[in-house]
Protein backbone atom coordinates (compact mmCIF):
# COMPACT_ATOMS: atom_id res chain seq x y z
CA UNK A 1 0.00 0.00 0.00
CA UNK A 2 1.37 3.52 -0.92
CA UNK A 3 2.36 6.09 1.92
CA UNK A 4 -0.30 8.89 2.26
CA UNK A 5 1.52 12.28 1.28
CA UNK A 6 0.59 15.81 2.97
CA UNK A 7 1.83 18.63 2.08
CA UNK A 8 0.55 21.68 4.36
CA UNK A 9 0.96 25.04 3.08
CA UNK A 10 0.73 27.55 6.02
CA UNK A 11 0.95 31.18 5.73
CA UNK A 12 1.44 33.35 8.93
CA UNK A 13 -0.04 36.63 9.28
CA UNK A 14 2.35 39.57 9.08
CA UNK A 15 4.41 40.21 11.71
CA UNK A 16 3.29 36.61 13.47
CA UNK A 17 5.05 34.86 12.14
CA UNK A 18 7.76 34.13 14.88
CA UNK A 19 4.63 32.91 16.98
CA UNK A 20 3.30 30.83 14.60
CA UNK A 21 7.13 29.05 13.39
CA UNK A 22 7.64 28.28 17.20
CA UNK A 23 4.13 26.83 17.55
CA UNK A 24 4.92 24.41 14.56
CA UNK A 25 8.44 23.55 15.60
CA UNK A 26 6.73 22.51 19.04
CA UNK A 27 4.09 20.11 16.70
CA UNK A 28 7.41 17.88 15.18
CA UNK A 29 8.45 15.65 18.19
CA UNK A 30 5.15 14.76 19.34
CA UNK A 31 3.90 14.28 15.63
CA UNK A 32 6.97 12.18 14.57
CA UNK A 33 6.00 9.67 17.76
CA UNK A 34 2.69 8.90 16.89
CA UNK A 35 1.66 6.20 15.09
CA UNK A 36 1.76 5.97 11.18
CA UNK A 37 3.87 8.95 11.27
CA UNK A 38 7.04 8.21 8.67
CA UNK A 39 8.09 11.84 7.81
CA UNK A 40 7.30 15.36 9.22
CA UNK A 41 9.70 17.48 7.91
CA UNK A 42 8.92 21.39 8.38
CA UNK A 43 10.11 23.80 5.60
CA UNK A 44 10.55 27.42 5.95
CA UNK A 45 10.15 30.10 2.91
CA UNK A 46 13.88 31.24 2.30
CA UNK A 47 12.30 35.06 1.03
CA UNK A 48 8.86 34.94 2.85
CA UNK A 49 9.10 34.63 6.88
CA UNK A 50 5.35 33.87 6.89
CA UNK A 51 5.20 31.25 4.65
CA UNK A 52 5.68 27.20 6.52
CA UNK A 53 5.27 24.31 4.56
CA UNK A 54 5.32 20.76 6.26
CA UNK A 55 6.18 17.45 3.79
CA UNK A 56 4.74 14.26 5.92
CA UNK A 57 4.12 10.78 5.30
CA UNK A 58 1.99 8.59 6.83
CA UNK A 59 1.22 4.84 6.39
CA UNK A 60 -2.46 5.24 6.10
CA UNK A 61 -5.18 8.36 5.97
CA UNK A 62 -6.70 6.70 9.01
CA UNK A 63 -3.79 7.62 11.33
CA UNK A 64 -3.08 10.80 9.72
CA UNK A 65 -6.82 11.75 10.61
CA UNK A 66 -6.10 10.16 14.17
CA UNK A 67 -3.04 13.25 13.93
CA UNK A 68 -5.61 16.38 12.69
CA UNK A 69 -7.52 15.03 16.13
CA UNK A 70 -4.93 15.28 18.21
CA UNK A 71 -4.10 17.36 21.63
CA UNK A 72 -0.50 18.98 20.25
CA UNK A 73 -2.83 20.08 17.03
CA UNK A 74 -5.54 21.56 18.89
CA UNK A 75 -3.60 23.05 21.39
CA UNK A 76 -1.15 24.46 18.20
CA UNK A 77 -4.55 25.75 16.68
CA UNK A 78 -5.48 27.53 20.65
CA UNK A 79 -2.34 29.35 20.39
CA UNK A 80 -2.07 30.64 16.88
CA UNK A 81 -5.55 31.25 16.84
CA UNK A 82 -5.73 34.88 14.96
CA UNK A 83 -2.14 34.34 14.06
CA UNK A 84 -2.66 32.33 11.00
CA UNK A 85 -3.48 33.39 7.57
CA UNK A 86 -4.35 30.91 5.34
CA UNK A 87 -3.83 26.71 5.65
CA UNK A 88 -4.06 24.50 2.62
CA UNK A 89 -3.96 20.77 3.51
CA UNK A 90 -2.96 18.65 0.21
CA UNK A 91 -3.55 14.73 0.31
CA UNK A 92 -1.23 12.92 -2.45
CA UNK A 93 0.03 9.78 -3.74
CA UNK A 94 3.79 9.41 -4.96
CA UNK A 95 3.55 8.35 -8.80
CA UNK A 96 5.80 5.48 -9.54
Amino acid sequence: MALLTIVADIRAKVGQEGLVKGELEKLIGPTLGEAGCVQYDMHEDNEDPTHFLFFENWESRELWQDHMGSTHLKAFQASTDGAVESVAIYEMTKVE
